[in-house]
């Protein structure tokens, strides 16, 4: 058991950690133009809708919970003292990880019933849903049987990530916790060992100028009337400005 322990939650982390710099850096200046999702909405957008926007809005919310147990671990303990809000705070973390596993699956099926897509989806994409989805479930099964898990994820498992960043790894917390939360661990360092290589790659370049860059203005200098008729007959030239 000591050394499963020692693989998984040391060797693994740093593993992990390795591969996402290296991999993101290696991608990024080698292959930039390949930093995108490579968005299929123009293959199937119906069903696209009701895969990821539950799936976005999980994630996000989910993740930022994670990410504020880790950094403010004693205010998010402060925060719990109070039953009330604890609860309001568990509710919350469950509901948005149902919503992020109902987008996944929409998602999954999506890209595996939809023929055009099939055309498009490689054998990293079928790993990758599989571990999202196996992590997301894992995240429920660890929330609804193990309570709280804010709670003692500030008290337990923000010290061991603290000691992986800090190059003094100490598992003393986590050998002691349930299998289904070791496997949430592992899956994570699985998938952000992953990211370089897969599609997972694109959150990294978020176009957040996007939301303070200028009007992209449009002008229309065809015929718009001649253009979108039904009666205008077919040709090779260009249809003539105004």
């Amino acid at each position: 058991m000591e050394i499963f322990n020692d693989f998984f939650f040391i060797a693994l982390p740093y593993v992990a950690l390795a591969m996402f710099l290296v991999g993101s850096i290696y991608r990024y200046t080698k292959k930039g133009f390949q930093l995108s999702s490579l968005s299929s909405q123009f293959l199937e957008g119906r069903r696209l809708f009701y895969g990821s926007a539950p799936f976005h809005w999980g994630v996000v919310v989910v993740f930022t919970g994670h990410l504020i147990s880790f950094l403010f671990p004693r205010s998010v303990l402060a925060w719990n003292s109070q039953p009330v809000r604890l609860m309001i705070l568990e509710i919350t973390g469950f509901v948005f990880g149902i919503s992020m596993l109902i987008g996944l699956v929409n998602l999954f099926i999506r890209r595996y019933t939809t023929p055009r897509l099939r055309f498009v989806t490689n054998k990293m994409d079928m790993i990758v849903y599989l571990l999202l989805i196996t992590q997301t479930f894992a995240g429920l099964w660890v929330a609804y049987n193990f309570r709280w898990g804010s709670s003692w994820f500030s008290s337990l498992l923000a010290p061991y990530l603290y000691s992986i960043f800090m190059f003094e790894p100490d598992t003393s917390s986590v050998i002691m916790l349930p299998w289904p939360v070791q496997l949430h661990i592992i899956t994570a360092f699985v998938i952000i060992a992953l990211i370089p290589f897969s599609r997972l790659i694109h959150f990294l370049v978020v176009p957040f100028h996007y939301i303070w860059r200028p009007y992209q203005q449009v002008r229309w200098y065809w015929n718009r009337r001649e253009v979108r008729s039904a009666d205008t007959p077919w040709t090779l030239q260009r249809p003539k400005n105004n």
